[in-house]
């Protein structure tokens, strides 16, 4: 799609407030000749969709394909794409990541690619001093942050909570694989909502309370057919063990437990979106690598499919098709 300016900062604001990664392009540098300038942005989604600019037919595909990595590695990074010959000359500098690109216009880029991810996803389950500390610690790290009352209360029972909801629904509470489940129901309703969170497939379900309680909730859903591969699944008992604490203090050390987690990248496979696979070729003539279903030039050559990034190296192929073929893609 073609936006730039703040129009693309507007779509990434979109993006984010749907709870959707992408990665966000800017050129932070630019020797030309060259269509990208200093300040052009994009965005780029898991999928490989690009909105706004950030260079021409040469740089869009580096661009994305680096974005996608710096995606599922959750890791910003700074790329420089130059022609081979001047890659081959400039002083490597420490963290950059240095991409040929065989332009005709031989100008320069130097783009920054950062990784933006939602905000973590915390549901808290029940009504009680210990949902309510775990409920304002999250809203105060800046988590987005649910509670979900099944026994009907509303946000006027729960004044210091961004969002309620007055029911076990975790639908209603925006639950996907990128949640994180904390069920603090004490007695009530607890077999109800493990075997809800677990349905909903979120990243993380805990179970707050004494190891015999677990046993007894977990025992019950087993009975009712839910396998002991999923019912593993659950962390009994929530949270870090600080010892004899309070009710509030139980919130802390939940609370830590998900961080600790979250840090270490044990919940990654939740938090990181999905990378659908995108085939990809090497454009003959300059080396460069295309996106196979997003490829706008591509010519067939005795049974063999060639793409490229840009006409001009489609008009050198065409030209002399001896000198390049051999590293296509058979139909």
């Amino acid at each position: 799609m073609t936006m730039d300016g703040w129009d693309v900062l507007e779509h990434a604001r979109e993006l984010f407030l749907r709870g959707e990664a992408f990665a966000l392009a800017t050129v932070v540098w630019r020797r030309g000749p060259s269509s990208g300038k200093e300040g052009c942005r994009a965005v780029i989604t898991a999928s490989g969709q690009m909105f706004g600019f950030i260079g021409g037919a040469c740089a869009e595909p580096v661009v994305v394909r680096e974005a996608r990595h710096v995606l599922a590695e959750g890791v910003p990074r700074l790329i420089f794409l130059g022609t081979p010959d001047e890659l081959e000359s400039v002083a490597v500098r420490e963290g950059i990541s240095y991409v040929p690109m065989s332009c005709q216009s031989e100008g320069a880029l130097e783009i920054y690619i950062e990784p933006v991810e939602p905000k973590t996803h915390l549901v808290v389950v029940g009504r009680s001093p210990m949902v309510e500390a775990l409920v304002q610690m999250g809203q105060a790290i800046g988590w987005r942050t649910v509670l979900v009352d099944p026994d009907g209360g509303s946000a006027e029972n729960h004044p210091s909570a961004e969002c309620v909801v007055s029911e076990l629904n975790f639908k209603a509470a925006g639950v996907d694989e990128r949640s994180l489940v904390v069920i603090a129901t004490q007695g009530h309703h607890d077999e109800e909502a493990v075997e809800q969170a677990l349905l909903a497939a979120p990243a993380y379900v805990g179970l707050v309370g004494s190891r015999l309680r677990a046993k007894s909730v977990l025992d019950y859903l087993e009975g009712r057919g839910l396998s002991r591969e999923t019912l593993g699944r659950v962390k009994v008992p929530a949270g870090l063990d600080l010892g004899k604490v309070s009710h509030r203090e139980i919130a802390v050390g939940v609370l830590a437990e998900l961080v600790k987690l979250r840090a270490a990248g044990e919940l990654a496979s939740g938090m990181r979106p999905e990378m659908p696979e995108v085939a990809e070729a090497v454009d003959p003539v300059c080396g460069m690598t295309v996106g196979m279903g997003s490829a706008r030039y591509k010519v067939d050559h005795d049974g063999t499919t060639y793409y490229f990034c840009c006409a001009g190296c489609l008009k050198a192929f065409e030209g002399d098709p001896a000198a390049f073929a051999g590293s296509g893609t058979k139909s």
